[in-house]
């Protein structure tokens, strides 16, 4: 990965182009937020209402980006450790939700999870193949990276989760999604913070380095 040699500033017409996708990307999760959360509390599925929190959690990540876009390294590894967290937080709270609807019991539609959750993946495929070109670089890139392709593994997920309550007739297969759900958030903010981490120490092994050099003088 490009982080592992020393990540640079991207260069300003990179920066602009990736400042557009990435405002096509948060508006499209901010629509998807309020569409599958209105749909997933309609259908009382747990992996419909897990997938609107990632599309909320996506749309904050992006605009952490967009703000961060063009900062120095440590600034843009920062704003990583504070997205690492929100990604965290968000899978211990569809956790919560998944053990909760576990021991009250659920109901789920399978036909609206199926609806609902082919236009979500859509709609992150979409995101994913313009975001292509920008899956490698520092934290703060990868991590947009990391959290729009879990998207589409979650979305294929709840297509599954679909299938299995149809087949069943059970909320078994949906609350399994919504567990995997949880995991990849927990997994992926770990990643995250983990590289954002070794960003930070390069930064300040860079900057004491500097400082020695300059008094040196």
């Amino acid at each position: 990965m490009a982080c592992c040699c020393g990540p640079s500033s991207p260069s300003p017409q990179s920066t602009s182009r990736y400042r557009r996708v990435l405002w096509i990307a948060l508006l499209v999760n901010a629509v998807m937020f309020g569409v599958e959360m209105l749909a997933g509390m309609k259908a009382d599925s747990t992996s419909l209402m897990a997938d609107s929190l990632d599309f909320l959690g996506d749309a904050a990540n992006y605009a952490i980006s967009l703000g961060v876009l063009g900062m120095g390294l440590i600034w843009r590894a920062r704003a990583s450790l504070v997205k690492a967290a929100t990604l965290a937080g968000f899978g211990v709270v569809v956790l919560g939700v998944t053990l909760h609807n576990l021991l009250t019991g659920s109901s789920p539609d399978a036909p609206t999870m199926g609806a609902v959750g082919l236009l979500a993946l859509f709609a992150n495929l979409a995101v994913l193949l313009l975001l292509m070109r920008y899956r490698e670089g520092d934290s703060n890139m990868r991590s947009v990276w990391i959290c729009t392709r879990n998207d589409v593994i979650g979305n294929g997920a709840v297509l599954l989760a679909a299938l299995g309550v149809f087949g069943s007739g059970t909320a078994l297969p949906d609350l399994i999604v919504g567990g995997v759900f949880a995991f990849l958030s927990l997994s992926g903010g770990w990643k995250i913070a983990r590289q954002a981490r070794g960003e930070l120490r390069q930064a300040r092994e860079a900057e004491r380095s500097g400082a020695t050099a300059a008094e040196s003088h």
